[in-house]
């Protein structure tokens, strides 16, 4: 429900309505607060769910305790998610980084610190992802409000103002977003399904140019970072396939210790790395396309 945002922020700071970034981010806030509220009876009623859909019952409590125990990231989210699109518009991405990476450290430690030295297990994995989510948030609200005088000039009530159009740009881009993910999430879920479930269980910145080139009424512009940014993709997901491929026999050792599973990774390694090049070109082709057809709408 946020992705609408991405759009309207590239444009208003290439056509050079800086001020207007600040209330289609609280804009954007209001709405991704309310999708959060709808989305708490979801979290909440997550194991009947799951058990109602055929999931092993252990699987399914413990998943049913885990969301519950998350939900505070998720109004995290709501407010991260916004401000987020906000840097990003005005390419003020290095701050972004160094509150990602020392939001990375304090969640590894707070995890070693939670499950090994406190021994709370699944409920300290959710504290950890709690606390490191509502860190970055007030870290990037906190930059904004102190650093970004030319985007934010306080809360407003124009956040109010034709907010249903912009309830439905949003819908429209969820949905078009929900298509394009969902069957990954469908794939996890149907892996409960399988004997042992156990065992079975990036583009961003093509958005942001795009939208930027668009809103600054430069197509030429706009067709030239399609090209870079495609280009660049592909070289990345061919240095990522050659790693995967490289490296088949043994990577999955830091995510598992499982014999069976690991033998399993290996033997889709293939087609694990021409994905992971197919996919990086197609990535940016497709965000590209909806940034420009949501554009003219």
């Amino acid at each position: 429900m946020g992705s609408a945002l991405e759009t309207l922020c590239g444009q208003a700071f290439g056509a050079g309505h800086i001020e207007m970034l600040g209330v289609y981010m609280q804009r954007s806030w209001i709405i991704l607060v309310a999708s959060s509220i709808v989305l708490c009876l979801l979290y909440i009623f997550a194991t009947p769910a799951l058990k109602l859909i055929g999931q092993e019952d252990d699987i399914a409590d413990l998943a049913g305790k885990f969301t519950i125990s998350i939900i505070p990231q998720l109004f995290a989210i709501a407010l991260n998610f916004p401000a987020q699109k906000f840097l990003q518009a005005q390419s003020k991405v290095v701050v972004m980084a160094w509150i990602g990476l020392l939001a990375l450290l304090l969640h590894v430690g707070m995890l070693a610190l939670f499950i090994f030295v406190f021994d709370w297990g699944l409920a300290g994995a959710a504290a950890a992802l709690n606390i490191s989510a509502w860190v970055v948030s007030l870290a990037q609200i906190a930059y904004i409000v102190g650093w970004c005088k030319d985007g934010w000039t306080g809360l407003s009530w124009s956040a109010f103002k034709d907010i249903w159009a912009f309830v439905r740009l949003s819908f429209a881009s969820a949905v078009m977003l929900c298509l394009e993910i969902w069957y990954m999430m469908i794939l996890t879920v149907l892996s409960g399904h399988l004997t042992n479930a156990e065992v079975a269980v990036g583009s961003i910145s093509i958005c942001v140019r795009v939208s930027n080139e668009l809103g600054a009424g430069r197509p030429r512009a706009t067709k030239y970072a399609v090209i870079v940014i495609l280009l660049e993709s592909l070289a990345i997901g061919l240095i990522c396939m050659v790693v995967v491929l490289a490296t088949r026999n043994y990577f999955s050792i830091i995510f598992t210790s499982d014999k069976e599973m690991q033998r399993a990774v290996a033997n889709i390694a293939y087609l694990l790395g021409i994905t992971m090049a197919s996919h990086a070109a197609a990535r940016v082709q497709l965000w590209g396309g909806q940034e420009a057809e949501k554009a003219q709408t």
